[in-house]
């Protein structure tokens, strides 16, 4: 079966977000055989003139057309038959005391036929109907029932449908009735929007007894009306109904990179025609743009149905399965790209093909390393969004105890909705996602995301057994969590501890467990068991935090100073504000001093840079076991470098800062070999290890960071 087959189902289901739009029928009129003109109408042509009697039935059904007769025009008798609701406005006549039966002259050329009740679409309702409803809406925001609605079967008996607020236009012949029927009418489409040759658009000819001609619009003149005038009435019929306008204005967003944009206008095109595949091609591309790839392929696959032998979809599909992870996908409609693809496409698809082969094979045989290298090769040669590549990748990782990567891995890969990944990849396939993404949440401690992505993979992949053994574990730990912490507020320890314990048993390396059975030992004095629990969660998750304080606290309790110190060193590089951490810090250093017999009397909690005020004082200080950093400058400048420094010494508690003013003590500086200040020296156990001038902050900071660890 090929590639075209499968399409078929989608096909049949309405593939497509929107598949229900895209069959609105196009509301143009029909054109006679030229393509730029209207057929044109005299007065001795029968009129097909559209009921304009009630717009409510307008909605609710079609309008009949009636023939008038200009033989028995004399013989009707005038009558004013305004639009249901509106009122006609009084006519601007020059002499108050005429009749108004000039006036009326137009209700006695029309007759109006009754509405018949057959539905129609609303888009079938066309441009007069528009106008109907604008009418209708200015009238209630303004609070005025003063309108009345122009026919355009009025206005092309009378020939003035370009020029009718203009008074005094048409046929010099035109006797005084029809002049004060214009008169009167321009109250009326005063109301109404502009008409194209008011408002410059286009080219509008009209011969001599004032009958519409020709209308000639050029694309590059329309295109720039609706850019002039966007919010217009002309723009919203105009592009509406012309698709390839709409496809034209739609391609100028997409290159701008204003996809949303780019993305309604493609959208408008096909509700006018579905049936255009470069329409439907275009959306997947500012579908791509957005980052709405399986939207994307939908569409593609649309395109394709439409025309067969479109390269350009088949072209942007494969690219799409590549990135995807689809390799097979993609291989297939690169060959049916035709000139349109390139051979290094064809041979990326064939080495992402071998990469996933690779990967079945490691999981297989469940050599993490393997699959985690050659998940990494596929994400590299072009599947850069392909979640069960991302999953792989991340289940190596967690198999392989290194749950903070896995979870970062996992984050890295595409977000897409659950929906459309069944659609894509199948029940099974996307079953096998969220089995991945219960174990991460849980190893993370997200417990209640993990029981709610279990139940999901079981309602779509029932049978499978990995999926129902994934559900209780994730359940068990969930359950065992929860019950400890409330045993643990209850100062019940044991309890809690034994419950904590009870989860370990279904995920044993879980750190979020581990961590609060530390606490639950740390309190009952079990400070050994506490740090290998603290320790064994922090291999999995170097970044927990509350496990590298508990161990830091549990370390110094058991007077293992360099351990703590080590311990708080790290978080007061995660946390350089935190006062808390800092002091403690302090506290284990000088504890530390005192271990080794060394004075403690200058050291002071958040003290600033030591001055040194002797040659045999600084030689204390840098000989000394850990690591110095000291500045050498003079007094009356320097004063941003010290600046600087003495925020490093908050930073790095444990490191020694000092100060050596170059003018008081020469012999430290010419021992030292300083050729200029300010600048940088650091010494680690008694060594020299690194000079860095003083103007580089961000190379002394670093390498403070580096040589203190």
């Amino acid at each position: 079966m090929t590639e075209m087959a499968a399409y078929s189902p989608e096909k049949k289901s309405g593939c497509g977000l929107l598949g229900g739009f895209f069959r609105s029928r196009s509301l143009w009129p029909r054109r006679t055989t030229s393509d730029n003109s209207l057929p044109s109408i005299t007065m001795d042509d029968s009129l097909k003139v559209t009921s304009t009697t009630n717009s409510k039935r307008r909605r609710g059904g079609s309008d009949e057309t009636v023939f008038i007769d200009p033989s028995n025009l004399a013989a009707e008798k005038p009558i004013i038959k305004p639009l249901n609701h509106f009122k006609i406005p009084p006519p601007n006549y020059q002499n108050q005391g005429r009749k108004s039966s000039d006036a009326t002259t137009i209700s006695s050329i029309t007759k109006v036929a009754p509405t018949q009740g057959r539905m129609v679409p609303k888009e079938a309702i066309g441009i007069s109907g528009e106008l109907d409803g604008m009418i209708s809406d200015h009238q209630r925001a303004k609070g005025s029932g003063n309108l009345v609605r122009a026919s355009s079967s009025n206005v092309m008996l009378f020939g003035h449908l370009g020029n009718l607020r203009q008074p005094g236009t048409g046929n010099s012949n035109s006797n005084s009735n029809s002049n004060n029927l214009t008169n009167s009418t321009t109250n009326v489409l005063n109301y109404l929007p502009k008409t194209a040759r008011e408002t410059g658009f286009g080219n509008v000819n009209v011969n001599s007894n004032g009958v519409m001609g020709n209308i000639v619009r050029k694309a590059n003149e329309e295109s720039h009306y609706v850019k002039e005038q966007p919010g217009s009435l002309c723009r919203a019929l105009s592009t509406r109904m012309d698709p390839e306008v709409l496809k034209a204005m739609g391609n100028e967003d997409y290159k701008e990179g204003r996809f949303a944009e780019a993305l309604a206008l493609y959208d408008r095109a096909i509700s006018v025609d579905p049936n255009k595949a470069s329409y439907r091609s275009n959306k997947s591309a500012a579908l791509t743009g957005l980052g709405r790839l399986l939207e994307a392929v939908f569409e593609c696959r649309e395109a394709i149905n439409i025309e067969p032998s479109y390269h350009r979809a088949h072209l942007r599909l494969a690219t799409l399965y590549l990135r995807l992870g689809e390799a097979e996908k993609a291989l297939y409609h690169y060959k049916h790209s035709g000139p349109e693809a390139e051979s290094s496409n064809i041979a990326q698809a064939q080495a992402l093909q071998a990469r996933l082969i690779k990967c079945t094979e490691a999981r297989k045989l469940r050599d993490w390393n393997t699959l985690l290298k050659e998940t990494g090769c596929a994400i590299s040669s072009g599947a850069d969004s392909a979640p069960q590549i991302f999953a792989l990748q991340a289940e190596a990782l967690l198999k392989l105890h290194r749950h903070q990567e896995a979870d970062a891995t996992l984050g890295k890969g595409p977000s897409f909705d659950v929906d459309s990944c069944t659609k894509f990849f199948g029940p099974v396939g996307n079953a096998n996602l969220l089995l991945v993404r219960a174990q991460i949440d849980m190893a993370a401690g997200r417990f209640e995301d993990a029981v709610v992505a279990a139940r999901r993979a079981a309602l779509l992949d029932s049978s499978n057994k990995e999926v129902s053994a994934v559900v209780r574990r994730t359940r068990a730990v969930a359950s065992a969590r929860s019950s400890g912490n409330e045993l643990f507020k209850e100062s019940r320890f044991p309890e809690a501890c034994f419950a904590y314990g009870e989860g370990l048993e279904h995920d044993p390396f879980n750190s979020v467990l581990l961590c609060n059975r530390a606490a639950c030992r740390s309190k009952l004095g079990q400070f050994e068991k506490a740090i290998e629990d603290c320790t064994t969660a922090l291999n999995v998750r170097p970044s927990y935090i509350k496990a590298r304080l508990r161990r830091a606290d549990c370390n110094a309790k058991l007077e293992r100073w360099d351990a703590s110190i080590q311990d708080y060193e790290m978080l007061i590089r995660e946390m350089p504000g935190d006062e808390e951490v800092g002091r403690a810090l302090f506290e284990a250093q000088v504890h530390l001093k005192k271990q080794r017999g060394e004075d403690v009397k200058e050291m002071k909690f958040g003290a600033n840079v030591i001055v040194v005020s002797s040659n045999e004082r600084f030689r204390q200080l840098v000989t000394s076991p850990g690591m110095s950093v000291v500045l050498f400058c003079k007094k009356p400048s320097d004063k941003q470098v010290l600046q600087f420094m003495e925020q490093l010494c908050k930073r790095y508690s444990s490191v020694n800062f000092l100060k050596v003013d170059v003018e008081d003590h020469p012999y430290i500086a010419k021992s030292e070999s300083v050729s200029s200040v300010p600048a940088f020296k650091i010494y680690k156990n008694g060594s020299r290890v690194k000079e860095i001038p003083g103007n580089d902050h961000e190379y002394l900071e670093s390498s403070v960071k580096f040589y203190s660890t």
